[in-house]
């Protein structure tokens, strides 16, 4: 007897592995096809940007660069995502719970290894790879940003930005946030 097919927790760990990869590959070869968005990276940044917008610094600069680069993530992205989720208020809480400087629902947080979702450096850090794991999943800024607000499932089921005003408002304020250089604390 094969003793895989005996272990449950592992049949469902193989079973998650082949369809995380299966639905993605299907979902880029989808998307891959439509030929009206716009150029991306994986950093975010779009060609057509120019680098270094956001100059005005922050409290949470340091964080924010070296979570930046350990996950290669435009740092200007990740303080767009910042002011469009908390405003840089570390102690930020949602209407849903979400906690932080990037508004990490506790079930995420977890998963990511945030142990207090209210440390700058912990959220910073796990916010910056979940929203590094979106831009690799989908391969598209305004996708990946749709996922960090409404959740990766969503995005798949819609095949794009879902229909929720709350999450298409987000984007939009995230991308004109980052396309302004506006990512400044704008709470003095």
């Amino acid at each position: 007897m094969d003793f895989w097919l005996a272990d449950p927790a592992l049949m469902g760990r193989i079973y998650m592995w082949l369809f995380s990869d299966l639905r993605t590959a299907l979902l880029q070869r989808l998307w891959g096809s439509l030929q009206e968005r716009p150029p991306s990276t994986v950093s975010g940044r779009s060609p057509s940007r120019p680098p270094g917008l956001a100059q005005t610094p922050t409290a949470f600069d340091d964080l924010i660069q070296e979570a930046a680069a350990r996950y290669q993530v435009d740092p200007d992205l990740v303080k767009a995502v910042i002011r469009a989720e908390s405003n840089f208020d570390p102690t930020a809480v949602s209407h849903a719970g979400a906690k932080g400087l990037m508004q990490l629902m506790d079930a995420t947080a977890a998963q990511l290894g945030v142990e207090d979702s209210f440390d700058p450096a912990q959220n910073i850090d796990g916010g910056v790879r979940y929203l590094a794991m979106q831009l690799r999943r989908f391969g598209d800024v305004r996708l990946a940003l749709a996922a960090y607000n409404a959740g990766p499932a969503a995005v798949m089921q819609h095949q794009g930005i879902p229909p929720y005003a709350e999450t298409q408002t987000y984007v939009r304020r995230v991308l004109d946030y980052y396309a302004s250089g506006s990512m400044v604390d704008t709470r003095a």
